[in-house]
């Protein structure tokens, strides 16, 4: 049984929207915007062996989308999906299974890439998971979120035959439970895992960085703000309580924390790689 992350590049985005109603003084220190406002961040995914099976836990943006859709977001850096999951030790085709735990671009666009029979999925050996009520929200969009939901991200999923739907079907590890948070958008799914003796807790959109662990953190793109701010209180009393390795999908530098209870909330205790607490 193995877990590590997977470097799949980084991009901007507006660090007004990311942080909320924090003031940007604040925000600014913590990761500094550009001449445009923009920070970057990281989309780090998961990989996690267990038996036989080969969990992906998000995909980054991928590659297909054109080069005006990809200007806006400042593509940078050397890593890819499918080179880090290489370097990792294994190819596209040893996936077995790919968790979405939303699906908003930069978490499903390299789910699906464009070749000469159209748009097919990635990984064609695996099941595509993701929760069914929000696989609704999705293909059905509020105008809020619409922007955020890609069909040629999506559609493709559920036309190969591979989409599954996680609470109709057994998901096949035993090692890991799924929390459903619906602040950020509709039954959003955080896996946890019990590797080691302890849990790590995968962030998804949740509590995107390290900086997002004080609860007035919430970023703008959340349909119910309030509500993401419970979701985090909850999530980090226990955290905190339990030692909890928390991994964070868009942090630029910060891979993993743990958090510990202080007179001004819950705050980041150590920081490190996922390895180093493993």
């Amino acid at each position: 049984m193995s877990l590590r992350t997977l470097d799949t590049g980084l991009f901007k985005l507006d660090g007004g929207a990311m942080f909320g109603v924090v003031p940007k003084p604040l925000w600014n220190k913590l990761n500094p915007a550009d001449e445009l406002n923009r920070c970057t961040w990281a989309m780090r995914c998961l990989l996690f062996e267990q038996g036989n099976r080969l969990l992906l836990v998000d995909t980054g943006i991928g590659d297909k989308q054109d080069a005006k859709f990809f200007g806006h977001y400042d593509l940078h850096g050397d890593a890819s999906l499918l080179g880090s999951i290489r370097k990792a030790g294994y190819s596209e085709t040893d996936v077995t299974d790919v968790l979405l735990t939303h699906l908003h671009f930069d978490h499903v666009g390299g789910a699906v890439k464009r070749n000469e029979e159209g748009l097919v999925p990635v990984f064609s050996n695996a099941a595509y998971w993701t929760h069914p009520s929000h696989w609704d929200w999705a293909v059905n969009p509020n105008p809020r979120e619409k922007a955020s939901f890609l069909g040629e991200n999506i559609r493709p999923l559920q036309e190969s035959g591979q989409l599954k739907f996680l609470e109709q079907n057994p998901f096949p590890y035993d090692t890991i439970s799924l929390l459903y948070v619906d602040g950020h958008t509709e039954k959003m799914a955080l896996p946890l895992f019990q590797i080691n003796g302890r849990t790590v807790a995968y962030m998804a959109d949740l509590i995107p960085s390290s900086a997002h662990v004080p609860l007035p953190y919430v970023m703008s793109y959340d349909v119910r703000p309030l509500l993401t701010m419970d979701e985090k209180a909850r999530l980090l009393q226990q955290a905190a309580d339990e030692n909890w390795i928390l991994v964070f999908e868009h942090d630029p530098v910060t891979e993993a924390a743990t958090v510990e209870k202080t007179e001004k909330g819950v705050r980041v205790n150590e920081k490190g790689k996922l390895s180093d607490f493993l």
